[in-house]
């Protein structure tokens, strides 16, 4: 059968792209200026200076390709997450009100419920990013035991502490840090992983991870890989600095091995697919050359931060991997499954099992852009192994962090 030919891919061209953003920035502004107009003396040029605040930023970040100076805690809270919090709000709130207007039109009270129906939205937008500010406090603990077929008895019961998707900087809160650090040590385990996106966005922020997780240790290591956050902050200067921080063993497509009497557990770490393909660059997965040096019949646990590297580990016999990266959208209901994630990825969340093979997601510890979380809070997940018949996954209810203990 002959290859059939390719669908064209349309580019669209830069003068394209800045008229669909014009007309976006006329028509939510444009509306929401519309219906302040009148509420106060000087409402529309409030409305201006507001749009000019939050939209600035962003312009300057493309003109320059990302900021020329390294950004402090009040910048990122002063400037950034104001722009996250209005981009967030802007087409919601400015949609009701476009609607209001449309449907008071024949009434003669376009105004009033135009402004009716963008407070509406306004107020329940709040309070639900309220809720999801609150949430990324409410540290939990979650236990997973992981059943795996030909665990070596040596290895029955040991407990992996997993970290993910951190994304710390100069604005992460510190106090939360702590208790993530004092819920870790509590748990007492053998290993810990940090299973990619250490930073938020700059490779300076190693610095500010170090002396927050800095003080972590386990009696068989501290073992950090790259997340696509990792990448997009130029990997190469970030395992530089992680090196040179002494935070523990960065594992990147490679192995280390652990020995307990006669046994052996394998310990591999991926690249991110935010590294390119295989071969393009030092942080793109290369399963093969991970797998390369594990001897012959260990058991191997993976620390991917991708679940999508998860089939090729679980095809070549890895019995366990952790991986992170979905957040779980930031926005799950764990009893249905569901998460914002889960439309667009094949595994988004929790525990998995193909072909003898266990994968579990974490939610993350930390959060990406704005502070919210409901339905999926930040988790420190102690992974327990446990010698079994078949490849199962036994994920308990999580339970929350109290004066940097579970309940």
């Amino acid at each position: 059968m002959p290859p059939t030919p390719r669908a064209r891919r349309t580019r669209i061209s830069p003068i394209a792209i800045a008229c669909r953003l014009a007309v976006y920035i006329l028509t939510t502004w444009g509306t929401l200026a519309l219906l302040a107009s009148g509420t106060f003396p000087g409402a529309q040029f409030v409305t201006l200076g507001l749009a000019l605040f939050t939209m600035i930023p962003i312009v300057a970040f493309a003109v320059w390709r990302g900021w020329p100076f390294y950004p402090g805690a009040a910048f990122r809270l002063l400037v950034v997450r104001p722009f996250w919090y209005t981009q967030l709000l802007l087409p919601l709130v400015s949609a009701a009100g476009l609607l209001g207007l449309i449907l008071g039109a024949p009434f003669g009270a376009a105004l009033l419920v135009g402004r009716i129906l963008a407070g509406t939205m306004l107020a329940a937008a709040t309070v639900l990013l309220v809720l999801g500010y609150l949430g990324t406090r409410r540290l939990v603990v979650r236990r997973v035991d992981a059943e795996v077929p030909d665990l070596p008895p040596e290895f029955d019961g040991l407990r992996i502490v997993q970290l993910s998707d951190l994304h710390i900087g100069p604005h992460t809160n510190r106090r939360f840090l702590e208790r993530v650090v004092n819920a870790a040590r509590s748990l007492e385990p053998d290993i810990i992983a940090v299973t990619g996106d250490l930073i938020d966005d700059r490779a300076e922020d190693v610095a500010v991870y170090a002396r927050a997780l800095g003080s972590l240790e386990a009696p068989l290591g501290v073992f950090m890989i790259p997340g696509n956050h990792d990448v997009y902050a130029g990997w190469d200067e970030v395992e530089e600095s992680l090196r040179d921080a002494q935070l523990g063993t960065v594992l990147v497509n490679e192995v280390e091995l652990v020995q307990r009497g006669g046994a052996t557990l394998a310990l591999i770490g991926t690249g991110d697919p935010a590294g390119g393909a295989r071969g393009t660059s030092r942080a793109a997965p290369d399963v093969e050359r991970a797998l390369s040096r594990v001897p012959a019949r260990a058991t191997t646990i993976a620390f991917a931060h991708n679940p999508a590297l998860w089939p090729a580990l679980a095809a070549r016999g890895v019995a366990l991997t952790l991986s992170g990266h979905t957040h779980w959208g930031q926005f799950a209901l764990p009893k249905l499954g569901w998460s914002l994630a889960s439309p667009f990825l094949q595994h988004a969340m929790g525990a998995h099992t193909e072909k003898g093979s266990l994968l579990y997601i974490s939610p993350g510890t930390g959060y990406w852009g704005i502070p919210f979380r409901l339905g999926a809070p930040p988790e420190v997940t102690l992974v327990t192994l446990r010698r079994g018949e078949a490849a199962v996954a036994r994920v308990h209810p999580a339970r929350r962090v109290r004066r940097g203990r579970a309940a």
